[in-house]
C-alpha cells in the first residue's frame, strides 16, 4: 500500500457469506494490515438453502427465522476475518433477501429489488461519507451470477460511489476463470457427498479482463475460517468448499478483481496501489 492516508477499504456485499466467499481472503489481508475494513451487508439472507437438515426449518417458508440466525454466522465470519466494522444497509432487517430469479420472494414488500434504488443508494453513500473509504469493492453488472440482488447491490454501489468524492478507486470481485480450472483440476479428496463441476458449470470471468490479482495465499486459514461460520450455506474442507448445490470447488490462493472506476495504474496486485 503506498498511500499517506490511513488506507480506508468497504465492500458492499448482498447477503451473509458473500464477504466470505467473494473477498474472505482480500478482507483478511488488509485487516491484518491494518488498514479499516468496512463491511456492509444489504439483506440478512433470509432465502438461502439450509444445508443442515437439524435446522431446516428456520427456512422462510417455515418459522422464516434463517435471517436472524445468519446475523450470528455473519459475526463469526467477520471476528475470523478481523472485521470490527460491519453495517447492514439501511439498518438491520431493512431490506430481505429476494431470492433468486423469479421466484415469489421477489415480490415481498421489503424485498432488496423492491426498493428504490435512489434510497438505497442514498443508505450507501451516507456510509461513505462517514466511513471515506479510498477503494470500494462489489460486484460486477451481471451480479457475479445473476443474483437478483447482488446486480442491485452493484447498481447501488456504482450510484453512490458517483457522489462521494472520497472513493478514489471501485473494483467488481470477480472469479478467475482459469483459477478456477486449475484449482478443480487440483481438488483432492473431496468429500463423497459432492462433486466436481462439469466444464463450463462455474460462474467464471475471463482472466483478460481481471486486471487486478490480489495474493491471499496466507490468508486462507482465515478465509476457511469464516466460510466454516456461515455453516448454514457453506460446507468446507481442507482444500475446498461446496454451497449446498453439493458442488465443489476450489479454495485458491488469489481472489480477483476488474477495476470499475479510478486509475488502472499501480493496481495490478493491490487494491490501493498507485494512490497517493
Amino acid at each position: 500500500m503506498t498511500l499517506t492516508a490511513p488506507p480506508r477499504l468497504l465492500f458492499v456485499h448482498a447477503h451473509p457469506d458473500d464477504e466470505s466467499l467473494w473477498t474472505g481472503g482480500t478482507i483478511a489481508r488488509y485487516a491484518s494490515a491494518g488498514a479499516h475494513v468496512t463491511v456492509v451487508t444489504c439483506t440478512l439472507g433470509e432465502e438461502g438453502e439450509i444445508i443442515p437438515p437439524a435446522l431446516a426449518r428456520l427456512a422462510a417458508a417455515e418459522a422464516d427465522q434463517l435471517g436472524g440466525y445468519r446475523v450470528g454466522e455473519l459475526r463469526s465470519a467477520c471476528a475470523a476475518l478481523g472485521v470490527t466494522d460491519h453495517r447492514f444497509l439501511g439498518g438491520i432487517g431493512r431490506w430481505r433477501d429476494s431470492g433468486m430469479v423469479d421466484v415469489p420472494s421477489n415480490a415481498h414488500p421489503r424485498a432488496f429489488i423492491q426498493g428504490e434504488v435512489e434510497e438505497q443508494a442514498a443508505q450507501l453513500a451516507e456510509i461513505l461519507r462517514e466511513v471515506k473509504p479510498q477503494v470500494v469493492v462489489s460486484y460486477d453488472a451481471f451480479g457475479g451470477y445473476g443474483h437478483p440482488d447482488h446486480i442491485r447491490a452493484h447498481e447501488i454501489t456504482m450510484a453512490a460511489c458517483a457522489k462521494v468524492s472520497e472513493v478514489e478507486r471501485v473494483f467488481y470481485a470477480v472469479t478467475s476463470r482459469d483459477a478456477t480450472n486449475e484449482g478443480v483440476a487440483a481438488l483432492e479428496d473431496v468429500p463423497e457427498s459432492f462433486r466436481l463441476p462439469e466444464p463450463g458449470e462455474l460462474p467464471v470471468t475471463p482472466d483478460e479482463e481481471i486486471t487486478t490479482v490480489v495474493d491471499v495465499s496466507e490468508h486462507l486459514t482465515a478465509k476457511r475460517r469464516a466460510l466454516r461460520a456461515h455453516s448454514t450455506q457453506v460446507s468446507v474442507w481442507d482444500g475446498g468448499y461446496a454451497l449446498s448445490n453439493d458442488i465443489a470447488q476450489p479454495l485458491v490462493g488469489a481472489e480477483y478483481y476488474v477495476i470499475a472506476k479510478g486509475p488502472a495504474a499501480g493496481a495490478e496486485t493491490d487494491l490501493f496501489g498507485g494512490l497517493g
